[in-house]
């Protein structure tokens, strides 16, 4: 994660989650207030739990390749993580990063055995996520000593949005299917994909003029910038949540009345045939 490549990679990723939990929580609480012909078969609960799976396996995916990338990208530890002939430890900060992963891994690993079996309880996924983001927090925490003042204040404006997420799935533990927090999930997840970008382009800009770290102005223009781009992810997920609410809304005026009472009662069929199974 030392190189510009190496904060864009979890950038994507935070971003594409952000997205993906934007869209997903938005249609899903759209269509539990308006049964709209076409989309309760998207939100069935055998389809919810099949989009589950495919998050749970994507999750997995992408832990992966950052463990992998930050192990044998050039430069990594290649699984070395004492250098005998020098004595000395091996590029401690390739495995704190892939450490990161590894809890983002392990919460794909329950979401998946959640949403595939009925052996754990369902919240137990939240929790493991919830953890994930705080093991990312609490590796970062300790990540700064002997940096440079802008190095480390970017990191610390970064733990804001890890921790704050970890808070607020831990929160989803205790209240499944609260709408405010989903979306307030991924709003936090969007803002960390973000200043991920932002850091790679404050400390490795590529092929641009080098910033001074050191300089309190520059610390004065990233921190408005964090708010820049806490902003743009409220703003985001506020968009895609309205879209996705018109557009259901919009579907149920054009569904005439005698099509939604038989809409209703297929799906009534449809949910107590799930529960029964």
């Amino acid at each position: 994660m030392g190189s510009f490549k190496g904060h864009a990679l979890p950038g994507s990723f935070f971003l594409i989650g952000g997205l993906w939990w934007t869209g997903k929580y938005s249609f899903w609480y759209a269509t539990r207030r308006n049964k709209c012909l076409g989309s309760t078969r998207l939100a069935s609960r055998a389809s919810q739990r099949r989009l589950e799976v495919m998050e749970s396996s994507l999750m997995l995916l992408f832990s992966v390749v950052g463990m992998l990338a930050e192990q044998f990208a050039a430069g990594g530890p290649h699984l070395r993580l004492y250098d005998t002939s020098e004595n000395q430890w091996k590029d401690l900060m390739n495995w704190q990063h892939a450490t990161m992963y590894l809890f983002f891994w392990l919460a794909g690993a329950v979401s998946l055995v959640v949403h595939v079996t009925e052996a754990v309880p369902l919240a137990l996924d939240r929790l493991a996520l919830a953890l994930a983001f705080f093991i990312e927090g609490f590796l970062f925490l300790y990540h700064l000593h002997g940096r440079d003042m802008l190095d480390v204040h970017v990191h610390q404006m970064l733990l804001y949005s890890v921790f704050g997420q970890a808070l607020v799935v831990f929160l989803e533990v205790f209240h499944p299917g609260n709408i405010t927090l989903e979306l307030l999930r991924s709003a936090l997840c969007l803002l960390q994909g973000s200043w991920f970008w932002q850091i790679g382009y404050v400390l490795y800009p590529p092929g641009g003029a080098q910033w001074v770290l050191t300089d309190h102005n520059n610390m004065m223009f990233v921190t408005m910038c964090f708010c820049w781009h806490l902003a743009a992810s409220i703003l985001t997920v506020s968009a895609i949540y309205c879209a996705i609410t018109c557009v259901v809304r919009s579907r149920l005026k054009r569904t005439p009345p005698v099509e939604m009472g038989l809409l209703k009662h297929r799906d009534g069929e449809l949910e107590s045939d799930e529960e029964a199974m």
